[in-house]
C-alpha cells in the first residue's frame, strides 16, 4: 500500500529525515513510534503529499503522492492539530467533505451519529471542547470510506470511553474494508493492542520495521533463581542488560527464548521464566542503542 524509498528531507540545513525505507501492507495496522524529533510528523506529511522530498520516493498503491488528486482522494488525515473552517459547524464541515470525496456516504453519516451523542451538530465546532473536536475528526474521516487512514496522535485528548469506541470504529473498518492504517503515538500500551506492524523511527531514519508478534518475540525477559550465582549464556545471545535481587537475576535477552531456556537450564537454576515484554519496554530497550539510557524502571 506505502511504499518509502531513501526519503530525504532538509530544513535550513537540518536533516529531518535522512533516507528513510518504509513499507506498509494493504489491510495492515501499522504503529509508528520515536522520541520527539525523531521525524515522524515530517514523514507523515510526505505521505499525505503536503512535502515534496529532496530526494527518494513516496508511493501509494504504486503512484507517487505527491500533488496527485487521486490518491489524495483515497486517504483520511486526522493530524494533531485540527483545522476547521472558522464559523463552520458539523453538518456544514459534512457539506465540504462531500464535495472533497466522492466516497463519502451520507447513510453512514447519519447511522453514526448515535456513537457521538454528545456532538451538536448545529454548534461551531470551534466551540466544543478538544475531545469532541477530535470525535467529529473521526466522525467525517471513518465516512470519506478511505482506503488508507493516517492518524497523528488520534486519541490524545478523549476519554477511555471514546478511546475504546473509536478504536471498535477502526477496527471494524479494517476488517470489513481491508482499510489501511498508519498511526504515529506516543501511547505505546494502546498501539500495542491494536497495531500488528512497528516501525521505530531515530534522528530522521526508521531503525526498526518488524512485525509486533516477530518484535516481541527477538525480545524476551526472563527471571532466574540461580543458587550458583549469576546465570551465563553463550555467545549466541545478547544480554542487553541484567540487574539482581537477592539470588533471583532479570535478564533481558536477545534471541529465541526457548533456546535461552534450554542454556540457562545447564546452570541448573531453580526457577526459570519466560516472560515478554511489552511494546513499551521493548522500544526503551531499542532505543538503549541509540543514544537513550537504559533504566532499571522495568523491573
Amino acid at each position: 500500500m506505502i511504499q518509502v524509498n531513501g526519503l530525504t528531507k532538509s530544513f535550513e540545513g537540518f536533516p529531518a529525515l535522512d533516507g528513510v525505507d518504509m513499507h506498509v501492507k494493504k489491510g495492515a495496522i501499522y504503529g509508528l513510534v520515536g522520541p520527539n524529533g525523531a521525524g515522524k510528523s515530517t514523514l507523515i506529511r510526505h505521505i499525505t503529499g503536503v512535502y515534496r522530498p529532496d530526494a527518494g520516493e513516496v508511493r501509494i498503491e504504486g503512484e507517487p503522492v505527491f500533488e496527485n488528486r487521486t490518491i489524495k482522494a483515497k486517504m483520511a488525515y486526522i493530524p494533531d492539530e485540527l483545522f476547521y473552517f472558522m464559523q463552520a459547524d458539523t453538518m456544514e464541515m459534512k457539506r465540504f467533505y462531500q464535495g472533497i470525496y466522492p466516497s463519502f456516504d451520507e447513510k453512514l453519516f447519519y447511522r453514526m451519529q448515535e456513537f457521538f451523542p454528545n456532538i451538536n451538530v448545529k454548534r461551531t465546532i470551534r466551540r466544543l471542547s478538544k475531545g469532541m473536536q477530535k470525535q467529529v475528526a473521526f466522525w467525517l474521516a471513518i465516512c470519506c470510506k478511505p482506503e488508507l487512514m493516517i492518524l497523528d496522535e488520534p486519541v490524545d485528548g478523549l476519554d477511555p470511553v471514546m478511546r475504546r469506541q473509536i478504536w471498535s470504529i477502526i477496527l471494524a473498518e479494517v476488517a470489513e474494508q481491508q482499510m489501511t492504517v498508519l498511526v504515529s503515538s506516543h501511547n505505546l500500551r494502546e498501539l500495542e493492542d491494536v497495531c500488528d506492524h512497528v516501525g521505530i523511527m531515530h534522528h530522521g531514519k526508521l531503525i526498526v520495521e518488524r512485525s509486533l508478534s516477530d518484535l516481541q518475540g527477538s525480545v524476551t525477559k526472563i527471571q532466574v533463581a540461580c543458587v550458583s550465582g549469576m546465570p551465563k549464556l553463550s555467545d549466541n545471545f545478547e544480554v542487553l542488560h541484567m540487574s539482581n535481587t537477592g539470588r533471583v537475576y532479570t535478564m533481558i535477552v536477545k534471541g529465541d527464548p526457548n533456546e535461552a531456556r534450554a542454556a540457562l537450564a545447564e546452570s541448573n537454576p531453580t526457577i526459570v521464566d519466560i516472560l515478554p515484554l511489552t511494546l513499551e519496554e521493548i522500544f526503551i530497550y531499542e532505543m538503549g542503542g541509540a543514544d537513550y539510557e537504559v533504566k532499571d524502571i522495568l523491573f
